[in-house]
């Protein structure tokens, strides 16, 4: 997730910045009087201007939660907590608009006096306040650049591209999956709740792109042994997952019985009851079973272009039906 999110000043930072631009305006006019107002005029609305622009910028760079049931918001509900996040952009949009209504009456007033004294007078009085403004959100400007670090940490995940979940026990043949599968090598990236990181594969189809995912330390353990944030985590994932495929080691080669397997594949196809489920047995090259599943070997290649081509034709049907929905 690339966000160009800019770097958010401090309190401190922003006043500084404004004021040091703003002392070095200066005017010339057809006599003293009129040179001190249009410097006036000039000073106060760069100061408005930087600190609008600013602020503005951050409001408009930051991500959008129009959707409270989606995987960016469950996700940014786990990163950051949503709720602070909303409120920081919306207390700094506060602050901007409250800026431009003082800028813009701070104006008015220079135009209309006559007195050199009442110029100074005013010009400060507005500096005061716009200072006054920028820290009461001293608070959320630093929330809003821990947020933007946050993010930068995330592995590139599109929650509009379609997407397929490989789940398992560890050591089932998962990652080599992802790799065959995957036009390029899968990217490794760290997850705010994961320890091994998320893996992230692509997989090309003719002018289609479809993500591929594997998470180990979420699905890979029933939901009930997770701890409050993994919970969190997968039910975030819900959202993201438009088709699943579990994998099974029926050799055991992985350091798991088939009944462990078969007991986490029963709590995921719990947890996400609405997403299709491809159930597929790995390592055929060393045990075959006659449940009727779907069989690999990674090792050999064997059955591998016939469940990939079962997951793309899945992948492919759901983008066509998106498109179609879209057009309505």
């Amino acid at each position: 997730m690339n966000y160009n999110i800019p770097t958010v000043l401090t309190a401190e930072e922003l006043i500084d910045k404004t004021f040091r631009r703003a002392s070095k305006i200066s005017k010339t006019g057809t006599n003293a009087l009129d040179a001190k107002k249009k410097t006036s005029l000039a000073k106060i609305t760069a100061a408005g201007d930087i600190v609008v622009s600013t602020l503005d910028g951050y409001i408009d760079r930051f991500p959008r939660m129009e959707k409270t049931e989606d995987f960016l918001p469950e996700l940014m509900d786990l990163i950051v907590g949503i709720d602070q996040y909303k409120k920081s952009l919306g207390a700094v949009n506060w602050v901007s608009n409250r800026v431009e209504k003082l800028k813009n009456e701070a104006l008015r007033e220079t135009r209309r006096t006559k007195d050199p004294k009442n110029l100074d007078f005013i010009r400060n009085g507005f500096y005061g306040r716009l200072s006054s403004h920028i820290n009461q959100i001293s608070k959320d400007l630093l929330f809003l650049q821990e947020a933007k670090n946050r993010f930068r940490e995330l592995p590139a995940i599109d929650p509009d591209v379609p997407t397929l979940v490989v789940a398992g026990f560890p050591n089932v043949g998962k990652s080599r999956l992802v790799t065959e599968l995957s036009t390029a090598a899968p990217q490794i990236a760290p997850y705010p709740f994961t320890t091994k990181g998320i893996i992230v594969g692509h997989i090309e189809d003719d002018w289609r792109k479809y993500q591929i995912i594997d998470t180990p330390g979420l699905l890979d353990r029933s939901f009930e042994d997770r701890n409050d944030i993994e919970k969190q985590a997968v039910l975030a994932l819900r959202y993201l997952t438009d088709v699943m495929l579990f994998i099974i080691d029926p050799s055991e080669s992985c350091g798991y019985s088939l009944e462990k397997q078969e007991a986490l594949l029963a709590s995921v196809q719990a947890g996400f009851a609405d997403v299709p489920i491809v159930v597929a047995e790995s390592k055929s090259d060393l045990m075959q079973t006659e449940s009727g599943n779907m069989r690999f070997s990674a090792q050999t290649g064997e059955g591998m272009e016939e469940l990939g081509g079962l997951l793309i034709g899945m992948l492919r049907e759901l983008h066509r039906n998106r498109s179609v929905e879209a057009e309505f």
